[in-house]
């Protein structure tokens, strides 16, 4: 038998591995080009922005590659996607028009971020319908073609923002960061064009194909809606940091635009140096997810506890591999990137940690894998609880921006060794 996991995982560390190394080339000339004051707005919406995506994908790539790797009929499996997807964002842009003048003005108290979040309701449909398209792919264990439009779309992406982003930076701030977020419409359409071209022919879709499917729907929620909410909710605690983070340490007297300057700081150099090596873990933890349901459906026991302690084996050497090199090379790394030493600082306190954090997403997709989706939403919702309460009394008590840090690191510990526990009961109990 053909070992499709090591196969799928290798596949994607190739295209995760370029396609990381075209996205870090496409940051740092976003980040000279938008400047300090650009990249403060930048950073203020993403978290909006990243609970959009996190709504928006509905985690439906989950559900549908489970389905397809369950031999489920594809037609059916991506028609009802396509109608779950198609109503959910309707309501979903319909809501975030309306709301955009309270979520700027209000809630994040920059009213240059109107714009911004309304460029990011438009590119929803796009993502949706690649996260479906994904999904078939996982689910057959074909991880090819999402290899190669990852890449693809990374060098579409690359090109338009190096003919077009200086020139719009003429025209301001708000104009520049909007334009940069309207470009994912252009990038997520080139790479749907790229599936269509690997979609087998007996996928193509016919009118007699379109029927509404009440069965197969409640399949697919019932694999969704479980499995979103713990991710959901992280986006949901992602929105709420910097409202959180800003209104609390200016309670305590913190001067405001130090506060949004430093949370800028911290996500664009200091985490985003800390994430650049996570495609590894998801490229170990997409692989994961169909062969582990694939084996525990099939009962093979032995094999299931292999596959288990080989990913496990792979993302904490990595894990150990790429936060030292990070920890000891951190000044040298962000000049490299970015052009500046901000950053190191947050650096230095969590790379320690971020060695569990490479262990998350693989324990994560075996339990979800295991159909233990309610633990991992458990683990997830408690974890998010504990980071917020954490920032909120280490921001009162006077740790400053720390109190994210920290915060940070309370939620990597909790939720990593509790899903290693969950786990190890569960394969005990396999037998």
């Amino acid at each position: 038998m053909k070992n499709n996991f090591l196969k799928s995982t290798l596949i994607l560390l190739i295209g995760g591995a370029i396609t990381k190394v075209l996205g870090l080339l496409i940051k740092i000339i976003y980040t000279r080009i938008l400047k300090e004051d650009g990249i403060t707005l930048y950073s203020i919406v993403m978290p909006t922005y990243s609970l959009l995506l996190s709504v928006a994908s509905f985690n439906i790539q989950l559900a549908v590659s489970k389905r397809i790797s369950a031999k489920q009929r594809a037609k059916k499996v991506l028609v009802n996607s396509c109608y779950i997807m198609f109503v959910l964002n309707a309501i979903l842009i319909i809501t975030i028009l309306f709301s955009a003048h309270l979520i700027s003005n209000t809630l994040l108290k920059m009213p240059d971020a109107y714009f911004p979040i309304v460029a990011c309701t438009f590119t929803l449909p796009f993502v949706s319908i690649g996260y479906i398209i994904k999904g078939y792919f996982y689910g057959k264990q074909n991880m090819a073609p999402h290899m190669i439009s990852n890449v693809l779309e990374q060098l579409f992406r690359l090109g338009i923002i190096l003919l077009l982003l200086p020139y719009v930076s003429k025209y301001g701030t708000v104009v520049t960061v909007t334009t940069l977020i309207g470009f994912s419409v252009l990038s997520e359409s080139f790479s749907l064009f790229i599936f269509y071209i690997f979609l087998p022919k007996h996928i193509q879709i016919t009118k007699k194909d379109l029927l509404y499917n009440k069965t197969e729907s409640k399949e697919l929620l019932a694999i969704s809606v479980p499995s979103i909410s713990g991710r959901l909710l992280g986006n949901v605690a992602y929105f709420f940091e910097p409202i959180l983070l800003t209104n609390l340490l200016v309670f305590m007297e913190l001067d405001k635009t130090f506060i949004t300057t430093q949370y800028g700081i911290y996500n664009l150099y200091a985490v985003s140096t800390l994430l650049f090596p996570s495609f590894f873990i998801t490229a170990i933890s997409n692989a994961l997810l169909p062969e582990i349901s694939r084996l525990y459906e099939e009962k093979k026991k032995t094999l299931l506890k292999k596959r288990v302690r080989q990913a496990l084996l792979i993302s904490f050497v990595v894990g150990i591999l790429c936060t030292s090199i990070i920890y000891f090379f951190k000044e040298p790394l962000l000049y490299l990137l970015y052009h500046t030493k901000e950053g190191t600082n947050y650096i230095a306190t969590l790379a320690p940690f971020f060695v569990l954090f490479y262990l998350e997403s693989p324990l994560s997709s075996i339990l979800i894998g295991l159909n233990k989706v309610k633990t991992c939403t458990f683990i997830s919702l408690s974890g998010i609880f504990l980071k917020l309460l954490c920032l909120a009394i280490l921001c009162l008590l006077g740790c400053g921006i720390y109190s994210l840090v920290i915060a940070e690191i309370m939620n990597i510990i909790y939720v990593t060794c509790c899903n290693a526990l969950f786990l190890k009961k569960e394969l005990n109990c396999i037998g």
